[in-house]
């Protein structure tokens, strides 16, 4: 398919098209796009392969909310009105802390739960012994629930949820759920045993599997690494309302909840861990200039993965003005 593309779309459009990126993006490794539910593009830059896997940054984010919809659908999670602290009993909350009991799985989703901390303290994080608990004790403080503040650190929190609430590991449940009907293969498990691996795996251009904290639970915010053909299987079953092959493995309802506004920062629209973009188009976006981008009316998935280098160039721009009229 991708050969017959290439040969009808002209071999001047296509080329332009991939000069542009070598000049303007060249740190992209590697673009899958599907429309009508198949592979009709991808190539590589770099010395990458179809084979190769990237970290996807916070493209993680919308991993887990998927997750977080499944383990809903197959009753381990009530809805997303829970309370967070209902699946931590042995965690003890501090005297006068009373915003953090209110805290819902929808709160974290929608970034719009309060943390003690103006800029995000990874390090405190990802220094301690346990993620989950060192995430809790930043949840709530003064901050109002409903005001949207982005964070990383805080998303590990849902796959503290997920585990207790499925009794699982996050990848197992992935696994299970996700992966394995895709016919994704599943990434290993990554300890990071100092800063310098840490960085390590933000910045090397290989890397493999995905991040988990000294407890064993999988990273939410970051950390995860798929193939550009894995990303997009993943925007291909939410166009198909989350019916793959045979098999509705996750529920219509969740992916047009997720993907419809619920939350706002500045001009940008945000569902349970899904940019909306457009009026009818949204993404999942990571840094570095990672993305899965559906268009329904197209019936279109565009994947980007990249290798992290900061302030990226927006994907988005580059997907409306080179990849939309080119195979759109």
């Amino acid at each position: 398919m991708y050969q017959y593309q290439k040969i009808k779309m002209n071999n001047n459009p296509i080329s332009n098209f991939e000069a542009t990126i070598k000049k303007e993006y060249a740190n992209i490794a590697g673009i899958a796009i599907r429309k009508d539910g198949h592979l009709i593009y991808e190539t590589y830059f770099d010395g990458y392969t179809k084979d190769d896997v990237l970290h996807i940054a916070s493209v993680t984010k919308s991993i887990i909310s998927i997750l977080i919809g499944m383990a809903i659908d197959k009753g381990y999670i009530n809805n997303v009105e829970q309370k967070v602290l209902e699946f931590f009993p042995d965690y003890t909350v501090k005297r006068g802390e009373k915003t953090i009991q209110k805290v819902t799985i929808k709160d974290l989703l929608t970034m719009t739960a309060p943390y003690k901390y103006k800029s995000e303290p990874y390090t405190k994080v990802y220094s301690s012994d346990d993620w989950v608990k060192a995430t809790l004790d930043l949840l709530g403080g003064r901050g109002h629930i409903g005001e949207f503040k982005y964070s990383t650190v805080g998303a590990h929190i849902l796959s503290g949820v997920l585990t207790n609430a499925t009794g699982q590991s996050v990848k197992d449940f992935a696994i299970e759920s996700l992966f394995k009907p895709l016919d994704i293969t599943a990434p290993q498990h990554t300890f990071l045993r100092n800063k310098e691996e840490h960085f390590a795996f933000l910045k090397d251009q290989y890397v493999t599997g995905w991040v988990v904290d000294p407890s064993g639970v999988n990273t939410a915010g970051w950390g995860l690494t798929l193939t550009p053909r894995d990303m997009a299987k993943i925007g291909q079953l939410y166009l198909n309302s989350g019916v793959w092959g045979n098999s509705q493995i996750l529920s219509s309802k969740w992916i047009e909840d997720s993907t419809k506004e619920k939350s706002r920062f500045g001009e940008l629209s945000y569902g349970y861990m899904w940019w909306i973009v457009d009026d009818d188009c949204y993404a999942a976006l990571g840094d570095g200039g990672n993305v899965i981008f559906n268009n329904p009316n197209k019936k279109m998935v565009v994947t980007i993965a990249s290798r992290f280098i900061p302030r990226a160039k927006d994907r988005i721009e580059l997907i409306r003005k080179h990849i939309l009229p080119l195979f759109g």
